[in-house]
């Protein structure tokens, strides 16, 4: 069986199915089967609805280190305003995950071994829940020694 023709919704000869299905038609196919000498008309239609779940989600809460050198005055302030805090007994800048990607800062995460990181809030978005959990740091976090465009050179 093979298709000739494909319609979208509101093109000519989908009329009737648009009044039979309205916004769940997704379009109208002509297939024809050459040994039965057949033509069948078929519609695909939208079932289900559902958000699609951010895979990001539970890594964003997390409280992550990010290397920022004294030097870059302005990348700290804007770690600043993201909410990021310096900790002096790491000498990191400690950041939430989804905050560091939204500054572009992955290449600069440190990579610590058996490091408990805090949840913030949770993955609604509600209270913060003072949950703690173990992540296994391995290949995430890029090495400490990461080299910083004009500072480093």
């Amino acid at each position: 069986m093979r298709t000739r023709l494909t319609l979208k919704p509101g093109q000519r000869g989908t009329k009737q199915l648009v009044e039979e299905y309205g916004d769940r038609l997704v379009c109208v196919r002509y297939r024809y089967d050459d040994k039965q000498r057949k033509r069948y008309k078929t519609v695909e239609l939208i079932v289900d609805e559902a958000d699609w779940p951010d895979q990001n989600a539970p890594m964003d809460a997390l409280v992550v280190g990010v290397l920022v050198a004294r030097e870059e005055t302005d990348l700290r302030a804007q770690v600043k305003a993201e909410g990021g805090r310096w900790n002096p007994e790491r000498q990191v800048w400690e950041l939430r995950y989804d905050r560091v990607r939204r500054l572009g800062l992955e290449g600069r995460l440190v990579r610590e071994e058996d490091i408990v990181y805090e949840i913030l809030e949770n993955g609604s978005g509600g209270e913060p829940d003072a949950e703690s959990i173990e992540i296994d740091t391995q290949g995430v976090y890029s090495n400490r020694d990461c080299v910083h465009p004009g500072v480093d050179a």
